[in-house]
C-alpha cells in the first residue's frame, strides 16, 4: 500500500500520524498479550503459575497509619506524625508544648 504523502494536507497528515500511532500501540499490546498467554500456558503445562516462576510477590496492602497525636482543644483532630504538621500542632509547639504532650 503506497500513500502519496505529497498530496495530503497538513490536517490529513496529522490524522494519518495519529492513526499510525494508535495502530502501533494496539499492535504492540496485542503481541504482549499473546506472549503472556503463551508463557502462562507453558507454566501451567509444567504445573506452576507464572507468578510462582517469576517470583513476583502480590502487592502488599498496608493498613492506614494509626493516629499518634491529638489536638488538646479538639480531640477529633488527629495526626499520624507523618507528613506536614497540622496547624494545631504547629500552634501547640510554638506555645511551648512538645510533641510528647500531644500524644494520644
Amino acid at each position: 500500500m503506497k500513500i502519496d504523502l505529497e498530496s495530503l494536507s497538513l490536517k490529513e497528515l496529522k490524522d494519518l500520524h495519529a492513526q499510525v500511532g494508535k495502530a502501533i500501540t494496539n499492535f504492540e499490546s496485542h503481541k504482549k498479550q499473546q506472549a503472556l498467554a503463551a508463557v502462562e500456558a507453558q507454566a501451567r503445562a509444567h504445573g506452576f503459575s507464572l507468578s510462582e516462576l517469576v517470583g513476583s510477590v502480590p502487592a502488599r496492602k498496608r493498613k492506614p497509619a494509626r493516629q499518634k497525636y491529638a489536638n488538646p482543644a479538639n480531640p477529633s483532630e488527629t495526626w499520624t506524625g507523618r507528613g506536614r504538621k497540622p496547624r494545631w500542632a504547629e500552634a501547640a509547639l510554638k506555645s511551648g508544648k512538645s510533641l510528647d504532650d500531644l500524644l494520644i
